[in-house]
């Protein structure tokens, strides 16, 4: 057993050594001997032993018929660590990659009321004339990202939804009639996406993607903001659009695979 060394003075190398057993089970060894543990692990075989009868009497390892072998409960470390984040710090490390990609800020927001609320955002420093942080509340109908939700809806719920005034305090620049409403989520339902150009207010020209769940349902929406008088709507379309429709299938895939974390405690009998 060789002695660490550099480690300062509170590392508890009991803690250490079990996970070090817990990790040499690797794909095509299930079942290990003592002799085996000891030796990956790099510990003297009565304190393999010790560690394994430690584990086993807490769940993580169960004794084989040749051996010893983990159990499902070993799972609840992985899952410890997906619980510990928030859903949409999920997301953040997809929003920041397209960040680097296309220069421009990144959001994501979902619909409350008539009103889409930023739950996730990483910005580049830009004047833009609407300051966004997490939290902040627009009318959904004229901005992208509450476009991709609301053509998602039944037409009962669109109603439902759009019957309810907004709470962001804005008057948005774009106020169209039923017919015009109808035919624009109808445009973004045909292609999957939705752009805005200075509808909500001048400047402002974005272009979102839908956010989906492992059922498919339309979550939220994540969508490249920029300054309309920097970037084209052609620029915004041929160079963004494909990136961040990249970015909203690997954020609905991570989201799709968050749900099938254990929910309950997987006994190990």
């Amino acid at each position: 057993m060789v002695p660490r060394e550099g480690t300062g003075p509170d590392f508890i190398e009991a803690l250490a050594r079990g996970l070090e057993v817990i990790a040499v089970f690797r794909p095509g060894c299930p079942v290990m001997t003592l002799a085996e543990v000891a030796s990956a692990a790099g510990l003297a075989r009565p304190t393999a032993r010790r560690i394994l009868l430690t584990l086993e009497e807490l769940g993580y390892v169960r004794a084989a018929d040749r051996g010893y072998s983990l159990t499902p409960r070993v799972l609840e470390l992985g899952v410890a660590y997906v619980r510990s984040m928030g859903l949409w710090d999920v997301a953040r490390p997809h929003l920041e990659r397209l960040v680097e990609r296309t220069d421009e800020s990144c959001s994501i927001a979902q619909l409350d009321g008539s009103d889409i609320v930023y739950v996730a955002r990483v910005a580049v420093p830009k004047i833009v004339s609407l300051a966004v942080q997490i939290g902040t509340r627009f009318p959904a109908l004229p901005t992208s990202l509450g476009k991709v939700q609301l053509a998602a809806l039944p037409p009962d719920e669109l109603e439902r939804v759009l019957a309810e005034p907004t709470r962001s305090g804005l008057v948005p620049r774009w106020r169209p009639d039923r017919a015009e409403r109808d035919a624009a989520l109808r445009e973004v339902r045909a292609r999957g996406w939705a752009l805005t150009d200075e509808q909500l207010t001048l400047g402002i020209r974005s272009v979102a993607a839908p956010v989906r769940d492992g059922s498919g349902r339309v979550i939220a929406g994540v969508n490249v903001n920029c300054h309309a008088a920097e970037t084209s709507v052609e620029y915004l379309v041929e160079h963004h659009l494909p990136l961040l429709l990249q970015a909203a299938g690997e954020i609905s895939a991570d989201f799709a695979r968050l749900e099938t974390v254990p929910h309950v405690t997987v006994s190990s009998a």
